[in-house]
């Protein structure tokens, strides 16, 4: 008697060997910087500190200026709100940002991408979650901002072309601040790196943001003229108002530009350093 063994399976065509979708591998880093924002995003949530930096502060950054200074500096006819809402929105959109310096030196220090080295994900995608988590908070923080200056008096003219503008600016903004803030968090203590908020809070008094230039004592001048958040408020503004001046735009682009640039190339280097330790 013949026993007969099972024939082994046939080996599928070649055309039915697949190899892994292309598209899937292209798409793991988008998933992976999605799932560092969500978890950027719950521990803002979480933090009580984080949520009064993003939305209580910014309020009550509007109101002081608005409802405290604004009639002495505008002489009681309330035209000073629609000069300082910008310079109040890109103070505001800076501070938030900010806050990432503080939360990637706690990544750095607390062991957190240690553990991220473990894993088979996208490297830079612990510092992509914090700048898109940035941008969602402060996005948020910037229609809250809005809404209370349209509610003491802010009445901008800007059409729907105007806002888009301001929108996609702000976006670019944001980005730029949070990677100089993350830069910044990389080299720096958890203690230390609380400081990075005094940038954005105190250097935009030093610009046209809450008063003209030509007010400021003539020793004052040429920096408040030539530094960065001067055109950077101006485009603001003349977003919001409709009445944008092209060299403004051209020279804020080339100031977020160039801290853009170099902030990417500084934290890709450093961030591949500390990751290699």
């Amino acid at each position: 008697m013949t026993v007969q063994t099972p024939a082994a399976p046939a080996a599928p065509p070649p055309s039915a060997r697949r190899s892994p979708d292309r598209s899937t591998r292209r798409s793991a880093p988008l998933r992976d910087v999605a799932t560092m924002s969500r978890r950027e995003a719950r521990r803002s949530i979480r933090s009580v500190d984080g949520i009064i930096t993003a939305f209580a502060l910014p309020v009550m950054i509007m109101v002081v200026f608005v409802v405290i200074f604004g009639g002495a500096i505008s002489g009681g006819t309330g035209d000073y709100i629609d000069y300082v809402v910008p310079g109040v929105l890109v103070m505001c959109l800076g501070m938030n940002s900010a806050t990432a310096a503080t939360a990637v030196a706690q990544d750095m220090t607390s062991g957190t991408i240690d553990r991220f080295k473990t894993l088979p994900i996208f490297s830079p995608s612990a510092l992509w979650g914090h700048v898109v988590a940035s941008v969602v908070r402060n996005l948020a923080s910037a229609v809250l901002v809005v809404a209370v200056a349209l509610a003491l008096g802010f009445r901008p003219d800007a059409g729907p072309a105007g806002w888009l503008g301001f929108v996609a600016f702000a976006t670019f903004a944001i980005v730029t601040f949070t990677w100089v803030s993350a830069v910044l968090g990389l080299v720096m203590s958890v203690d230390s790196s609380q400081s990075v908020t005094m940038i954005f809070l105190f250097v935009p008094y030093l610009s046209s943001g809450f008063v003209p230039v030509e007010t400021m004592p003539d020793w004052l001048h040429g920096f408040a003229e030539n530094q960065p958040f001067t055109p950077i408020i101006e485009t603001v503004r003349g977003l919001l108002t409709g009445n944008l001046e092209t060299s403004t735009l051209l020279a804020a682009c080339a100031w977020l530009t160039g801290f853009l640039a170099v902030s990417l190339v500084a934290g890709s280097l450093l961030y591949r350093r500390r990751r290699a330790r």
